[in-house]
C-alpha cells in the first residue's frame, strides 16, 4: 500500500512544481521585459556613443564626463534640497491629517478620503496649470494677491532664482497627500485600543500618547513612505518641467530633468544613460542608509 502512496504522492508534488514555476515565469518575464532589458540596455547604451546607425564604444566616458559636469552637480544638489524640504514635511502634513480625520464617522473618513485623494487621479498637466495660474507674476495672481493682502509687493515666484526653488516645494507641500493619509489612516485604525486605555489609566496627555503610543506604531508606515518619497523625489521631472523648465538660470533644475534633457532634447542617449544610473546608484545607496538607521527596529 505505501508503495502505490508514494509515487501518487510524488506525481502529486511535481504537478503542484510544476504549477508553481508557470506563476512565477509570469512575474520572471515581465520582470526581464521591464527591468531587467532596459537596465541592461541602459548600461550598454551608457559605453557608447549612441547613434542610431551606428554607435561608437567610448568606455566609462561618459561617466567621467557626467562627474566632472557643473551642471550635473548643480542639478543634483538641486534635488537633494527639494527632497530635504518635501519629503519630511509631506509626511507630517499627511499624519497630521490623518489624526485628524481619525475621529469622523466612518462616511465622513470617505468624504476626506475622496477629497484629499482626488488630486492623486487629476492630470498632473491640469495640476500644473493650475500653480501656473496660482503663481502668475501679474498682481492679480492668487498668491501675489495674498501677499499684497499682508502689505508685501508682487514677486516673479517661477521667474527668480531666489523664489523658484521654493515654488516648487510649496507647490509639493500643498499639493497631494491622498495617498499617505491613506496609509496612515489605515495604520492608526490598526492600533490595538488596549494601548489608548492603559496610557488613560496611567493618567497620560494627548501629547504623551501621540508621542508615546501613535508615533511609534506608525513607523512602519512611516519607513514606507519615507523610502518611497524620498525616492520619488530624486526621480522628480515633471513638476520642474511644466512650470519652470529648470530655470531660471538652472535653479530648478533637477537630475531627472537634465537626464531628460541629454536625452531627447540634445540626443546624447549614452550620457543619459550613465546620469541615469548614477541617479539609480545613489538613491540605492540613500535606501540602503534608511533602512540601517530607520528601519532596524521595525516590524512588518
Amino acid at each position: 500500500m505505501a508503495s502505490i502512496t508514494k509515487p501518487i504522492k510524488r506525481r502529486r508534488s511535481k504537478e503542484e512544481q510544476t504549477w508553481g514555476y508557470a506563476f512565477i515565469a509570469v512575474a520572471l518575464v515581465a520582470f526581464a521585459m521591464f527591468t531587467a532589458y532596459p537596465v541592461v540596455s541602459a548600461f550598454i547604451i551608457s559605453l557608447q556613443e549612441y547613434k542610431p546607425l551606428g554607435s561608437t564604444y567610448i568606455g566609462a566616458d561618459n561617466y567621467v564626463d557626467t562627474l566632472h559636469d557643473s551642471l550635473f552637480w548643480k542639478a543634483l544638489r538641486n534635488t537633494v534640497v527639494y527632497t530635504v524640504l518635501t519629503v519630511p514635511v509631506n509626511l507630517f502634513l499627511s499624519m497630521v491629517i490623518a489624526i485628524l480625520i481619525l475621529p469622523f464617522r466612518k462616511k465622513t473618513q470617505s468624504f476626506f478620503k475622496g477629497i484629499y485623494y482626488l488630486p492623486v487621479v487629476a492630470s498632473g498637466v491640469a495640476l500644473s496649470v493650475v500653480w501656473l495660474w496660482i503663481f502668475d507674476p501679474m498682481e492679480h495672481g492668487i498668491l501675489n494677491q495674498v501677499v499684497q493682502a499682508f502689505g508685501g509687493s508682487s514677486q516673479n515666484w517661477l521667474g527668480r532664482s531666489a523664489t523658484a526653488m521654493f515654488s516648487l516645494v510649496l507647490m509639493s507641500w500643498l499639493s497631494s497627500h491622498g495617498t499617505s493619509i491613506i496609509i496612515y489612516l489605515a495604520g492608526l485604525l490598526g492600533i490595538d485600543s488596549t494601548y489608548y486605555e492603559a496610557a488613560e489609566i496611567d493618567g497620560a496627555s494627548f501629547l504623551q500618547k501621540l508621542w508615546h503610543i501613535v508615533v511609534p506604531c506608525l513607523k512602519p508606515a512611516t519607513l514606507f513612505l519615507l523610502v518611497t518619497g524620498v525616492i520619488g523625489s530624486f526621480q522628480v521631472f515633471q513638476n520642474a518641467y511644466l512650470m519652470t523648465g529648470g530655470g531660471p538660470d538652472n535653479a530648478t533644475t533637477m537630475v531627472g530633468l537634465l537626464i531628460f534633457n541629454n536625452a531627447f532634447t540634445y540626443f546624447n542617449f549614452g550620457r543619459a544613460a550613465a546620469q541615469s544610473l548614477i541617479l539609480a546608484v545613489i538613491i540605492a545607496v540613500i535606501a540602503l542608509i534608511q533602512f540601517k538607521f530607520v528601519g532596524k527596529d521595525v516590524e512588518y
